[in-house]
């Protein structure tokens, strides 16, 4: 009387399959996060130069005039007397250096532009006339006031 063995388990190609699948899984969600940190970045991007859009504005109705640049912070320095103010404590930098936001005005001090490299082009093309250079990425993103 033979006596026939019965096996519990997975064989090799039942395994080589479900790894497969798993890898394939794995860089489909892995493409799908690094999109999503990309969207993440270029959003706090736009929010940045919003906030310091909104800093200048506040430090151009005290001072009658936009800084001619930009620091660390953003405080006011008289004439005239009402222009003694924080507007910006800390101004906000890029989310990955070496990119840097582009700040320029004219000479009068009356109009600004503030420009972000974002990482996903813009849908439609924004101009970037006037931009400059953001950190050694090409801007695609700009602000201008007034």
């Amino acid at each position: 009387m033979t006596r026939i063995k019965n096996f519990k388990g997975f064989t090799l190609i039942e395994l080589l399959i479900t790894i497969m699948i798993i890898g394939i899984l794995v860089t489909i969600a892995t493409f799908g996060l690094r999109q999503a940190q990309s969207s993440a970045r270029d959003g706090k991007r736009k929010a940045d130069l919003e906030e310091i859009a909104i800093g200048l504005e506040l430090y151009r109705s005290e001072c009658n005039r936009y800084p001619a640049a930009l620091g660390a912070s953003l405080v006011g320095s008289a004439p005239p007397a009402t222009c003694t103010g924080t507007y910006i404590t800390d101004v906000p930098t890029d989310p990955s250096p070496p990119r840097a936001y582009a700040y320029s005005t004219n000479g009068p001090g009356t109009s600004i532009i503030l420009c972000a490299a974002l990482e996903q082009a813009p849908n439609p093309a924004v101009s970037t006339t006037g931009c400059g250079s953001c950190g050694g990425s090409a801007c695609n993103w700009r602000i201008a006031r007034p």
